[in-house]
């Protein structure tokens, strides 16, 4: 029997959070275990019912567009991921609910929109996380990790898909919602 986890991998956009989570999942197959993936439903990037990364590596998954339809889908399995969590309404009860029934969940997100906002989805489970992995990506402008998203077009809203199209990752010194009062020698 194995202990309920609450995993989140999270960070910007193309911090490979899904990768990581893909690879659990994998290694979850593997030791037998009963597992499924959800993905939200307004999120057709690549693919409609995969989790895909934009890398191409694919896992099947289920697409979603609240917390209800993860807790009924989620039905007989033990481990449970959740792909772009930040996107689902009212994923964080959900999370909360299966992990209190003692499941596995693995879950991939940002935590923070291109406008510097925290998503209270992401939000309100991290303090229940049993491991949280921070993925940075690689700042195109400083060539640093970056820890955050930002918005290459104006004027979008909170939630917008999209990938390297209207977003990028960028370090601490090129986000333009940072007070950057001690200078940009970091």
């Amino acid at each position: 029997m194995y202990e309920p986890q609450l995993r989140i991998y999270t960070g910007p956009m193309f911090g490979s959070k899904t990768t990581k989570m893909l690879a659990f999942l994998e290694r979850c197959s593997y030791q037998s275990r009963k597992v499924v993936a959800f993905k939200p439903k307004i999120d057709e990037r690549y693919s409609e019912g995969e989790i895909c990364t934009h890398f191409g590596m694919k896992f099947p998954a289920i697409n979603v567009n609240s917390g209800s339809d993860i807790i009924r889908e989620s039905s007989g399995f033990d481990v449970i991921g959740i792909d772009e969590a930040f996107m689902i309404d009212e994923c964080s009860d959900a999370v909360l609910d299966i992990l209190k029934q003692g499941k596995t969940i693995a879950v991939s997100s940002i935590q923070i929109s291109a406008n510097g906002n925290p998503f209270d989805e992401i939000k309100n489970m991290l303090p229940w996380a049993t491991h949280i992995e921070v993925c940075p990506a690689v700042c195109p402008v400083t060539g640093k990790d970056a820890y955050y998203t930002v918005s290459k077009v104006s004027s979008l809203s909170e939630i917008e898909v999209g990938g390297a199209d209207i977003y990028e990752p960028r370090a601490w010194t090129h986000t333009p919602f940072m007070n950057h009062k001690y200078g940009s020698n970091l």
